[in-house]
């Protein structure tokens, strides 16, 4: 372990973390950022609604662009996955990674979610066809690209009713196809699908084929069914397990809650990005990071003066 605790230890090196990370390092203070490599945002061909870049730019790209930021300025990032988290007798945290051990004054979550992927297509074949849009998660993000596109949206019940409807907005060549068998729908939200005029299709799905340039869905009765995308709408999991470690409230036990500072109910823990409730986009997740790391060199100061 350091010698010397860090002053600020960022767990996450999504646009959250990493916006975190540039302002930390310009207000001089010791900072780690420790990437686990599973970001979403890598996954995004081409985000088109990040501004700045009209023609838009490649997740992956705007994640390195980011860290080389970050590191001019003097931050360090390390490779690994934060696997304990714990509260100090001192008031500061530790953590434990794969390079052993390391004290921080502060910690800032910036550890997103994942996507719950369609059990019936492997991860590999999944990745590719999300690497070119076949599969996408982010109708917020993404719905424009779809526009007048055939779309299925893999779901049922409210949440899968809700997002169907969403990308109406978009497109009217829309199915709504239930993964495990009948479509779990009450009278008011089919209601709802017959007005908007998307098909519903019951499960369970037998199979997920993507090729170069289409995406087929296959049920049960050899229904086969070709769409330009799909988007799954089987919810997501929320990284919150180093939160709960240290003893951090959650929000309905899902999301980590935070004050209008990104402060957590744990001193000297903060939390940004797709981990805290709110809206799951880049420009909302870098907001976040900058809000949480002017309260962190804030509230460090308070402990001592910040001086050159």
């Amino acid at each position: 372990m350091r010698e010397k605790p860090l002053d600020c230890l960022v767990i996450g090196a999504g646009p959250a973390g990493l916006t975190a990370a540039i302002y930390l390092a310009r207000y001089y203070l010791d900072t780690w950022i420790i990437d686990g490599g599973d970001s979403r945002a890598k996954w995004i061909p081409t985000s088109h609604n990040h501004a700045g870049f009209p023609d838009g730019i490649n997740g992956q790209e705007l994640l390195d662009r980011m860290k080389e930021q970050a590191i001019r300025y003097g931050a360090e990032i390390k490779d690994g996955k934060v696997t304990r988290l714990d509260k100090l007798e001192n008031g500061n945290f530790c953590a434990e990674w794969g390079s052993g051990p390391v004290e921080a004054r502060t910690v800032l979550l910036a550890t997103g979610v994942t996507n719950r992927r369609p059990p019936m297509i492997d991860k590999e074949t999944h990745d590719a066809a999300m690497a070119k849009g076949l599969i996408r998660y982010c109708p917020i993000c993404d719905g424009y690209e779809v526009t007048d596109k055939a779309v299925g949206v893999i779901g049922t019940g409210e949440h899968g009713a809700m997002e169907a409807i969403f990308i109406r907005g978009y497109t009217a060549k829309l199915t709504l196809i239930a993964p495990d068998g009948p479509h779990e729908l009450d009278d008011e939200l089919r209601a709802k699908l017959a007005d908007a005029g998307i098909d519903t299709v019951d499960g369970p799905i037998e199979a997920i084929d993507p090729s170069d340039d289409c995406i087929c869905v296959t049920t049960a009765d050899d229904k086969v069914m070709q769409f330009t995308s799909i988007y799954p709408a089987l919810g997501s999991d929320t990284h919150t397990q180093l939160a709960e470690m240290v003893g951090a409230e959650l929000k309905g036990n899902e999301c980590i809650l935070t004050d209008h500072h990104q402060r957590c109910s744990v001193d000297g823990l903060y939390a940004a990005g797709d981990v805290v409730i709110g809206l799951d986009q880049i420009s909302n997740a870098m907001g976040q990071g900058g809000v949480a790391s002017t309260a962190m060199r804030n509230d460090l100061a308070k402990e001592r003066p910040l001086r050159r």
